[in-house]
């Protein structure tokens, strides 16, 4: 790691001051920064300064249902639920009674946003139908989104007609290598959402070891270039005996580091998020935080609350103990 002199740091600082749009070569800069030192420091309490400037001091809770897991022909190297390796518990699907319930609880417990997600096989039809069932019962100030895999320009009017608010759909660090996806249908996806009027919420993940810091700017850049306003950036966690598992992965150090470089490129209008939740994150510009229910790709436990998963009521305290204010 070259590092960053305090000149080009300050250079960087003035560009985000006066709202001048960092560029590929600026984020690489920021994120060769090196940790323990003064520079490191200084680039969180930039990011923080942003984050309290521009959003108050909200904070904001999102929950997440996991509605099946199955053998996933995403194959994700990373993911428990890959098809050629999958490592969950069991298979399970949860009927439209169950999802409802868990959605019943989540909006008593006052969140943000409520997201639904599913395998990439999972049927749209029946997705569509337990959306509206969902919708019927979320508070008006409550998104709902979904995390589903690949769909047309018709699917995203269904989804916008169907009372969906946004979409979290992102193309993946080392897409179509680490995974069985397309990078460019992931691509058809991000514009088929934009066309539809969906909120897209987007996320640089899952960080590895291996991936450069080119790799990582440049999906900040995309994240931009969709003007996201909810943004994200996620470390990889080594699911164990996963294709990926003995690369390791990134320290909560780094995460944080990641965190207060996107805040600055993206500049996204409404939250800044990390996951799975880090404490530490929370002093370099992030605000919003993902309880979760049901399975996760990062665990082999059906119910992932009982296991990796945070519950609504943790990330709450999470981001109250650094000021935020919740619903």
């Amino acid at each position: 790691m070259q590092g960053i002199s305090q000149e080009t740091m300050d250079a960087l600082f003035l560009k985000v001051d006066g709202d001048v749009p960092l560029t590929k070569e600026d984020a690489v800069a920021l994120l060769n920064t090196e940790s323990h030192s003064d520079a490191f420091y200084r680039l969180l309490a930039k990011a923080e300064e942003l984050t309290r400037r521009e959003y108050g001091n909200r904070g904001y809770v999102f929950a997440q249902i996991g509605i099946n897991s199955a053998p996933c022909s995403g194959n994700c190297k990373f993911c428990s639920m890959g098809c050629e390796n999958f490592m969950v518990q069991e298979e399970i699907e949860k009927t439209e009674a169950e999802v409802l319930e868990e959605a019943g609880r989540a909006v008593e417990q006052h969140i943000d946003a409520l997201f639904l997600m599913t395998t990439a096989d999972y049927d749209m039809k029946k997705f569509l139908r337990i959306a509206e069932k969902v919708k019927a019962i979320l508070p008006e100030d409550v998104m709902l989104v979904a995390n589903i895999g690949d769909f047309e320009e018709e699917m995203a009017k269904r989804l916008q007609e169907t009372g969906i608010t946004g979409v979290y759909h992102i193309v993946r660090l080392n897409e179509g290598i680490d995974t069985a996806l397309c990078p460019a249908d992931r691509i058809r996806t991000l514009d088929a959402i934009r066309g539809a009027g969906l909120e897209l919420i987007y996320c640089v993940e899952p960080i590895g070891p291996e991936h450069t810091y080119e790799q990582i700017a440049d999906e900040m850049l995309r994240a931009r270039e969709y003007s996201v306003n909810i943004m994200a950036c996620m470390k990889r966690v080594g699911v164990e005996k996963t294709p990926l598992y003995e690369r390791g992965e990134i320290t909560d150090l780094e995460l944080t580091k990641i965190a207060a470089v996107t805040r600055l490129v993206t500049r996204p209008k409404t939250s800044m998020n990390v996951h799975e939740p880090k404490q530490m994150t929370l002093l370099a510009g992030v605000n919003q935080l993902y309880a979760e229910i049901g399975i996760n790709p990062r665990d082999c436990a059906v119910e992932t609350g009982s296991n990796r998963g945070f519950s609504i009521a943790a990330v709450k305290d999470m981001l109250h103990q650094v000021g935020y204010e919740t619903k």
